[in-house]
């Protein structure tokens, strides 16, 4: 066989193999993407008519003059700082002492992952407010990489067994499987864009919107709210 022949012959091989890596990425990140939500599988109607604040998470006192909003996405890097670094103080300071109640939205918008992670929290929220707080520390906790796929199904069936206690696994397990609530997370993302959230963690302090995530800014927006309430 001469070179020419040769080097056509390698070209072939190169041309094969890098097919086949491009066939094999695509078979993994279908199977990757195998059980997870898409906003268009939803398609009932949503409109936009306050908070809802009855609808949603929350923690404190429903008569505390101070409600406090935050929107996050259970991937966001961000959010899992805000939480580790600020919840516990931010819960002792002002939910434990009556002065805010505080709810949790979705705003789920880094990939499909997020919005099956958002919907396994729906899930838990529907059968137990205070476990639902108990999935929102534990899943920043064990937040995977913002650029991988990791909220998958059996990834959040492996965690309501690891870390949820006060709930009807089995049930909790049908709803992931189903994204029984993805229209609730699709509401929550809608109704955050309306109001002006265009990242994670945003926050709302009696309906104001909060241009920060900063801890000294969301206190004295607190307390401006609080005064104004007198």
């Amino acid at each position: 066989m001469n070179k020419k022949n040769l080097f056509f012959l390698a070209v072939l091989l190169v041309l094969i193999l890098f097919g086949s890596l491009i066939f094999l990425n695509r078979q993994q990140q279908s199977s990757v993407l195998e059980g997870l939500p898409n906003y268009t599988d939803d398609k009932e109607p949503i409109v936009v008519t306050g908070f809802q604040y009855d609808r949603q998470p929350h923690l404190g006192d429903p008569d505390a003059k101070v409600k406090v909003i935050e929107f996050g996405d259970f991937k966001c890097p961000a959010c899992k700082k805000w939480t580790t670094q600020n919840f516990s103080t931010f819960k002792s300071e002002f939910i434990d002492t009556g002065k805010v109640e505080f709810y949790f939205m979705n705003y789920a918008f880094l990939d499909r992952d997020s919005y099956l992670a958002a919907a396994a929290g729906e899930a838990v929220y529907k059968q137990n407010n205070e476990e639902f707080w108990n999935f929102y520390e534990q899943m920043y906790q064990h937040q995977g990489k913002e650029s991988e796929i990791w909220a998958t199904p059996s990834y959040l069936i492996q965690f309501g067994k690891d870390y949820l206690k006060g709930i009807d696994l089995k049930h909790y397990e049908q709803d992931v499987n189903e994204h029984t609530y993805l229209h609730q997370v699709k509401e929550d993302y809608k109704i955050g864009g309306y109001y002006g959230v265009n990242g994670t963690p945003t926050f709302f302090v009696n309906g104001k919107i909060l241009r920060s995530m900063d801890y000294a800014e969301l206190q004295a927006a607190i307390g401006q709210a609080e005064a104004d309430a007198e």
